[in-house]
């Protein structure tokens, strides 16, 4: 269930999360409900089973262009797939 939440923050962060959030192909609010999940230790929703040490060294290795969407890029792919 989703339900809404309003912040304040100083402008500057909300300009620096926003670039951050854009540049990586998430939402804001992704990406907050995300730090919440990790600092609290949240599972809910969250079926997958923990990260290997190996993947988790992995991660961020791979730098793509600002304009990289990786939703258009799996639709592509699922349109090619199934014909569509």
């Amino acid at each position: 269930m989703r339900t809404k939440f309003t912040l304040t923050l100083n402008k500057e962060v909300k300009a620096q999360a926003n670039k951050y959030a854009s540049d990586n192909g998430i939402s804001l609010s992704e990406m907050v409900e995300n730090y919440f999940k990790y600092i609290t230790g949240s599972k809910a929703g969250d079926e997958k089973e923990p990260l290997s040490p190996l993947v988790k060294k992995l991660r961020g290795v791979l730098e793509v262009d600002s304009d990289f969407n990786y939703k258009d890029i799996l639709n592509e792919a699922k349109n090619t797939k199934h014909g569509v």
